[in-house]
C-alpha cells in the first residue's frame, strides 16, 4: 500500500494554503509519499479556496483533495469559536473517510491545525499518529503552549488588566494587550477551546513549525526544555521552515495587473520603494486610509501600496450588485495625481513574494502575519510592524525587541495610526543610516534561512527526523 500523509486544515484560505505548501515542501524532498488533503469548508469560504485548490491539483498529481460531505451548521457562534465547533461537526465524516482510506493506503501521519483539535480523538482512536501544524512561528507557539499555565496562575481575565506584564518562557516581556483577543476573556467558549487545544497539542506525536532554529532560537530552547509545558509532556518540535509560497496561486490579480506594477518597480532605483501590504484580512476604515495616504505623501518616499476595500456596514454587505468603489474615494482629494511619479497603488492583491524579492524594494510595512514575516526575512527586507489581529502583536514584540529587524508603529487603543506616525516610521526605516542596523540584521537572517534549508541545514535535518517518525509509526 502507498505511504500516505493526510493533511487536515481548518476552513478558510489562510489555513489551507500554509498546510498545502508544507505538503508540497515535503514532496519536494520525499516524493515517494502521496498526500491527501481533507477539505471541510464553510459556505462563506468556498470561493476563496477554490482557485487555489484547483491550481495545486492541476500541477501536483501527488496531492489529492477530498472534500468531506457538507454538514449543517446553524450555531450563531462568533469566530473563532465557530471554527472549532464547525470542525467538530465533521468528525463523523472524518472517521468514515480515514477508515475508508486505511483500506487502500498506509496512513503514516495525520496532520491538523489547532482549530481541528476535536479530530485528535478520532485519529488517535484509529491508531494514526497525529501531528499539529503551526504556520505562525515558535514565539507564538511558546505563548500557545504556556496558555494553560497562565490560566492556572492568573484567576482573573487578562482583559481586566491589559497592562499586566506576562513572562512567557523564551519571549521578551509582553503585556496582556499583546495577547490574541480570544485569550483575554476566560468566560468565553473560544477561550476554553484554545486551552483544550494547547493541552492536547502537548500530547501529540509532534508539532511542525514554519520557522528555522536560528531565527527563533530563544523561544525554541524554552519549548524544548519543557518550560512552556511545566505540568505536562513536551512534544517533539520539527522546525522545517522557512516555507514560503511556492507560486502566486493565492492571488486574485490578472497577469496584466501584475505586469503593470512589475513594470513600475523595474523603473525604480535599488532599495528605494517601501511596500505596504496587510494580508487577506487587512481592511482599514476610509479615515485610516486617508491618514495613511497623507503620511506616505509627506514622507516623500517611493511606495507600492496594496489597498483593500474598507469594511462595509451590514446593510451594504447584502447588496451583491453594489458598484465597486474607486480607489480615489479612499484617499485625500488629488492624492493619486500628486504621487503618481513616485507611488503605485494596487487594488486588493500583488504577488507578495515577487515584490519582496525585487531589487527596488527596501522596506515592508506589514501586519505581522507570520507568512509575510517569513517572506520578508527570506528576501532580506526590514519591516515596519503594524499588527492587526490574532497573534500578530506577539510577533511584533519578537520582530522589534528580539530580532531587531523591524520598527513598531505607535497605535492608539483602537489601533489607529496617525499620518505623522506612519511618515516617521517609514522615513526611519528607509534612511540609509538609521535603517542600516535593521537591514543588516534581516540580511543575516536571510543567509541563515538559506543555510537552514540547504543540504545538512537545521530545517532539512528536522524534516528528515519528522519523516523518520512517520516511518516508525
Amino acid at each position: 500500500m502507498k505511504d500516505t500523509v493526510v493533511l487536515y486544515p481548518s476552513t478558510g484560505i489562510s489555513h489551507v494554503i500554509p498546510m498545502v505548501e508544507f505538503g508540497q515542501h515535503l514532496l519536494t524532498h520525499y516524493p515517494s509519499f502521496s498526500i491527501t488533503v481533507l477539505i471541510s469548508t464553510l459556505p462563506s469560504d468556498t470561493a476563496s479556496t477554490a482557485a487555489y485548490i484547483a491550481s495545486v491539483a492541476a500541477t501536483t498529481p501527488s496531492i489529492t483533495f477530498y472534500h468531506l460531505p457538507a454538514v449543517s451548521y446553524s450555531n450563531p457562534a462568533s469566530y473563532p469559536a465557530l471554527c472549532f465547533e464547525f470542525m467538530a461537526l465533521n468528525n463523523n465524516n472524518l472517521r468514515q473517510t480515514l477508515e475508508s482510506m486505511s483500506q487502500t493506503s498506509s496512513i503514516k501521519a495525520f496532520i491538523i491545525d489547532f482549530f481541528c483539535n476535536s479530530s485528535f480523538a478520532v485519529s488517535v482512536n484509529l491508531n494514526i499518529p497525529t501531528y499539529y501544524f503551526r504556520p505562525s512561528g515558535a514565539n507564538a507557539l511558546a505563548v500557545f503552549l504556556y496558555l494553560p499555565t497562565i490560566d492556572r496562575n492568573i484567576t482573573k481575565s487578562l482583559k481586566d488588566d491589559l497592562n499586566m506584564h506576562l513572562h512567557v518562557p523564551g519571549l521578551p516581556s509582553i503585556v496582556a494587550s499583546d495577547m490574541p483577543l480570544p485569550f483575554l476573556d476566560r468566560t468565553t467558549k473560544a477561550y476554553r477551546y484554545f486551552i483544550d487545544s494547547a493541552e492536547q497539542m502537548a500530547k501529540s506525536s509532534g508539532i511542525i513549525v514554519n520557522t528555522f532554529e536560528l531565527l527563533e532560537s530563544r523561544a525554541l530552547k524554552a519549548i524544548l526544555e519543557g518550560l512552556c509545558t511545566p505540568d505536562g509532556p513536551t512534544p517533539p518540535i520539527f522546525c522545517i521552515g522557512p516555507s514560503v509560497l511556492s507560486s502566486n496561486r493565492a492571488g486574485g490579480g490578472s497577469s496584466s495587473d501584475q505586469q503593470e506594477w512589475l513594470s513600475w518597480l523595474n523603473l525604480q532605483p535599488s532599495q528605494s520603494v517601501v511596500f505596504l501590504s496587510f494580508g487577506s484580512m487587512g481592511q482599514f476604515s476610509v479615515e485610516q486610509l486617508k491618514e495613511m495616504a497623507t503620511g506616505l505623501e509627506k514622507s516623500g518616499l517611493r511606495f507600492l501600496w496594496v489597498v483593500r476595500n474598507p469594511p462595509s456596514d451590514e446593510k451594504e454587505k447584502n447588496i451583491s450588485d453594489a458598484p465597486e468603489p474607486s480607489l480615489e474615494s479612499f484617499f485625500p482629494e488629488g492624492f493619486l495625481e500628486r504621487t503618481k511619479d513616485r507611488g503605485f497603488v494596487v487594488k486588493s492583491w500583488v504577488a507578495q513574494v515577487a515584490v519582496l524579492n525585487h531589487g527596488s524594494v527596501g522596506g515592508f510595512v506589514t501586519h505581522c502575519g507570520w507568512s509575510s514575516v517569513v517572506e520578508s526575512v527570506c528576501a532580506g527586507v526590514p519591516m515596519v510592524a503594524w499588527p492587526l489581529q490574532a497573534e500578530q502583536r506577539i510577533i511584533r514584540v519578537f520582530l522589534v525587541e528580539e530580532l531587531k529587524g523591524a520598527l513598531a508603529v505607535n497605535q492608539s487603543e483602537n489601533g489607529f495610526v496617525s499620518a505623522t506616525e506612519l511618515e516617521n516610521r517609514v522615513t526611519e526605516l528607509m534612511d540609509p543610516e538609521k535603517g542600516k542596523p535593521l537591514r543588516d540584521r534581516v540580511t543575516a537572517m536571510k543567509d541563515g534561512a538559506k543555510a537552514a534549508i540547504g543540504e545538512g541545514g537545521s530545517s532539512r535535518v528536522a524534516l528528515a527526523k519528522l519523516v523518520g517518525s512517520f516511518k516508525r509509526a
